[in-house]
């Protein structure tokens, strides 16, 4: 109950940190990945297998070389070169370049993505995402359309839409203020995945309160909606807290002790879903109740 009377304190919460966002993106921008801007991923792994040299020695010698340069651990002494220009595997001096600078290493593959295929993919990847938002409209709608007689089912997807726009900006943000002040914090394909795998968890933790109020409007028909998503909270609250907090600790294991590869992955999925918890819980549910209240004053 405390949750749903205290609603307007979480509602500052989330719109600072949404303001927050907001401003870091469109102050600071973000680091799009080849991905999206087109590029060259080259994988290079060592000519002898004692050859042994540091990621970040790699990185001194290859951002004198290549502009716009990210390396990765690739394999046990590889890396993955990611680099903004447009190289051409055939090109004989690509590999004459790269053995004057780093002669301990051979170019193992080179992938390279255009300029048009990647604004196209970062087309996609934004379709996809307001393909899966409209996706859940429609289905909360559908799914709760049996308890309009209270809250018309439309605003039990409205709710939902507003908590999974806090769960995407919160991350988007993160990144742009992470990019900003520590550098190579890029947005790939991986972030997107990411992203996506962070509406299903978020949209799941919220259809799970929102069906706990649809039951108890069912059997305590004489209270008044406020107290009955206060008790639907409540009984949901340990619930929730459990499954994201496993779920995070089992991120965390994953950043610090993973491959390099997939650290970024992980770290958006740990804000994101930590974000997507609390607008669940504190957000999601309070909406409903600020829903149900419009136009009684009239």
């Amino acid at each position: 109950m405390l949750i749903v009377k205290n609603r307007i304190v979480f509602y500052i919460f989330s719109f600072l940190l949404i303001g927050v966002s907001l401003f870091s993106y469109f102050k600071y921008g973000l680091n799009y990945g080849i991905d999206f801007t087109g590029g060259s991923s080259i994988e290079v792994q060592p000519i002898a297998s004692s050859t042994n040299i540091s990621m970040i020695d790699a990185k001194k010698v290859l951002d004198q070389n290549f502009s716009d340069t990210t390396v990765r651990p690739y394999g046990e002494k590889g890396f993955i070169i990611r680099t903004k220009e447009v190289i051409d595997a055939k090109d004989l001096t690509l590999n004459n370049k790269l053995a004057s600078v780093l002669p301990t290493h051979q170019i193992a593959r080179v992938d390279t993505i255009g300029p048009t295929l990647g604004a196209e993919l970062k087309q996609k990847s934004i379709t996809s995402i307001i393909l899966v938002l409209l996706a859940i409209v429609l289905f909360i709608t559908f799914a709760f359309r049996q308890v309009s007689g209270t809250v018309s089912s439309w605003k039990y997807g409205l709710a939902a839409i507003i908590a999974l726009f806090h769960d995407v900006v919160v991350p988007v943000g993160f990144f742009a203020i992470m990019n900003h002040f520590f550098g190579g914090y890029e947005i790939d394909a991986l972030f997107i995945t990411a992203l996506l795998v962070v509406l299903g968890f978020s949209i799941h933790d919220t259809i799970v309160v929102f069906d706990r109020v649809r039951e108890n409007l069912r059997v305590s028909k004489d209270k008044n909606f406020e107290n009955i998503v206060g008790a639907s909270v409540s009984e949901t609250f340990i619930r929730s807290i459990n499954t994201s907090l496993t779920t995070i600790l089992a991120l965390i294991a994953v950043y610090v002790w993973g491959p390099d590869t997939t650290r970024h992955f992980a770290l958006v999925l740990i804000v994101g879903i930590a974000a997507g918890t609390y607008s669940s819980i504190f957000v999601g549910s309070n909406l409903l109740v600020t829903m149900s209240k419009w136009g009684k004053g009239k």
